[in-house]
């Protein structure tokens, strides 16, 4: 779901949007920023969802909107059978590098999470972490991991909400962004109720838990310079301001940092709560005899 920048927001030209950038597509925005250098910080979040859906050797996983693969990894440490699907073939390609350099064994191939070219109920557990919810059809996408999943099998997914640093940053970048951005519908996967309408008799179990990670950085402006180069939607964002808007959301980026922060010895320790989403695909009614 990230991309290397064409260029750093923190010194975009004065002319307004980047045409790169001005897209409305998950694509555009997310190849505004390069999300590499955040991934790291986001590994313990797919090592808890691994564990939170209990994978088990030999199952067939598939990761939705994988970036550099930090869930794909995770699975393929547990020995499962791995697929991860991304928007950009440059972040799938770090992914490959990152598995080679652990001995892991997986696939990863360019693909969307609204339209999922595997057959029906082709994998015993689905997840994506901070991924799919970033999909311009969230309905379509949902609907999507089920369909993949087979019967029986579990959906795991991780949503951001409107609380600490990197939801509410992330919100407001969707605010200044065009429609389509995917950035819109983020909101909904926090949303308990939007969940079960989305579930719906096609699940039999949905179970929402609360979970946060922190983030860490030498100091408050390494922090925002960092959330501002390598965010895909606030690199966007950012990008797509005239200077003297660009200037003041910057300011507003370090002030949320500031606001958040509760170290106390001059470093950065944010916290950003998240919902872990775990749902089971119900089994396929009988046919009826003829």
């Amino acid at each position: 779901m990230y991309a290397s920048a064409a260029c750093n927001p923190m010194h975009a030209g004065t002319s307004g949007a980047d045409p790169a950038i001005s897209g409305t597509e998950p694509k555009a925005v997310w190849g505004a920023g390069d999300f590499a250098p955040l991934a790291p910080a986001m590994t313990i979040v797919s090592e808890e969802l691994c564990e939170s859906v209990d994978l088990r050797a030999r199952q067939a996983v598939l990761d939705v909107a994988c970036g550099t693969g930090n869930t794909a990894l995770a699975a393929a440490r547990r020995r499962c059978q791995v697929t991860g699907v991304d928007l950009l073939p440059e972040l799938l390609e770090r992914g490959r590098r990152r598995a080679e350099a652990e001995g892991l064994r997986l696939e990863l191939r360019v693909g969307d999470g609204d339209a999922l070219e595997f057959g029906d109920a082709r994998f015993d557990a689905v997840l994506s972490t901070f991924g799919v919810i970033f999909s311009s059809r969230p309905e379509r996408a949902f609907s999507e991991m089920l369909r993949v999943c087979r019967p029986g099998g579990i959906i795991g997914l991780t949503a951001w909400v409107d609380e600490g640093f990197t939801g509410p940053l992330i919100f407001r970048c969707a605010e200044l962004l065009p429609a389509g951005s995917g950035l819109q519908g983020c909101r909904s996967w926090a949303d308990p109720e939007w969940l079960a309408r989305q579930a719906g008799d096609r699940v039999a179990g949905l179970e929402v838990r609360r979970r946060v990670v922190r983030l860490r950085a030498d100091s408050e402006e390494s922090q925002a310079k960092g959330v501002a180069r390598f965010l895909g939607p606030v690199a966007a964002a950012l990008a797509a301001r005239g200077t003297e808007e660009r200037s003041g959301l910057t300011e507003e980026i370090l002030a949320r940092v500031r606001a958040n922060n509760r170290a106390t010895d001059g470093t950065v320790l944010v916290e950003s709560p998240y919902i872990e989403v775990l749902a089971r695909r119900a089994a396929d009614p009988p046919r009826q005899a003829i």
